[in-house]
């Protein structure tokens, strides 16, 4: 009986710490369960509110980007110029160039057209200088074109070799004096058609001649003259015979020999090839190429040229105005 009565105690000790176990199980795992919910609800919460962080931040952003937007509008692209404006600005060019230029004239030394015609075309592939030192012994050893039509071509080209490409251009001096001595009468004819059908003359050489020793209007499309013309935006071509056309149509006949001289001038003493000096230039206002060179006023004092610049010019014997230095002669420095 006693066996009975233990042997049920037991039993009902081990059912009770049985269910004791399960009951602390089943809490366990709830409340590890009711852990990992809200450990998934608050990952959750946490996922929301980062999104609407960068949401807002985005919209923050695209607010900016628009209050930019408003307050810099884009600029107008600058209007074109008309025909009509480019001409005065062209004329107004030239006028404020003769008030710098005063003195402007052609670069080669010369006492008669024959010695011009010579000297032009000389000055081809090289320096006015470099021409004007070499022509005093030229036209001391053939002083006409008859005297020039009979050297003998070995002498003449010592004479001339400083001027470079030295047989082209003895050949050309031997052509165009026998041409003016057979055809002319030793004479250098005054009409472009007459001129230019000597040897070694063209449009160019031909207006320097009429201009400069007859008196005759006429434009010289030499490198300086074509570069500062597209610069200054008068034409766009590249032809000279064009070029020639295109600024005739801008100037009256009067002022087509001094606008030459005056933009080569120009050209030579400021508005370089390689880097014009454009923060010495007295028309950068009037320049639409303005800032293609240097812009540093002091800089670009440095770059100026001839008497701009404090240097003797290239004339041996310069007009009696001319404010600068005469060149030196030959191997004189």
């Amino acid at each position: 009986m006693k066996a009975a009565k233990a042997a049920t105690t037991d039993e009902a000790a081990t059912k009770a710490k049985a269910g004791t176990t399960d009951e602390a199980a089943t809490k366990a795992k709830a409340g590890t369960t009711d852990e990992a919910a809200t450990t998934a609800t608050k990952a959750k919460a946490g996922t929301k509110s980062k999104a609407a962080a960068t949401k807002a931040e985005a919209g923050t952003k695209s607010k900016a980007a628009a209050t930019t937007a408003k307050a810099a509008p884009p600029r107008k692209a600058p209007k074109a110029e008309s025909h009509l404006a480019m001409v005065r600005r062209a004329r107004r060019i030239n006028r404020e160039l003769a008030e710098i230029y005063p003195y402007a004239h052609p670069e080669l030394d010369f006492r008669n057209p024959f010695e011009l015609l010579v000297a032009t075309v000389l000055s081809a592939q090289t320096t006015d200088l470099r021409v004007n030192q070499t022509t005093p012994a030229l036209f001391a050893a053939y002083p006409t074109p008859e005297d020039m039509a009979a050297a003998v071509p070995e002498e003449m080209e010592e004479i001339i070799r400083p001027t470079g490409f030295f047989r082209a251009k003895t050949k050309s001096l031997l052509g165009l004096s026998a041409a003016l001595r057979d055809e002319f009468g030793g004479e250098v004819p005054g009409r472009l058609e007459d001129l230019v059908k000597l040897p070694g003359v063209g449009r160019k050489t031909a207006n320097v001649v009429l201009g400069n020793a007859f008196g005759v209007p006429g434009i010289t499309v030499d490198t300086h003259f074509g570069r500062l013309v597209r610069r200054w935006k008068w034409t766009d071509e590249e032809d000279p015979v064009k070029v020639e056309a295109v600024v005739a149509g801008i100037f009256p006949k009067s002022e087509w020999t001094m606008l030459s001289h005056r933009v080569v001038f120009h050209g030579r003493r400021i508005c370089h090839a390689r880097k014009p000096a454009c923060g010495a230039c007295p028309i950068a206002p009037l320049c639409p190429s303005y800032g293609e060179g240097e812009t540093d006023p002091e800089k670009a004092r440095k770059l100026l040229k001839y008497e701009m610049g404090g240097y003797p010019g290239q004339r041996l014997s310069p007009p009696a105005d001319y404010p600068g230095k005469p060149a030196p002669a030959l191997g004189a420095g």
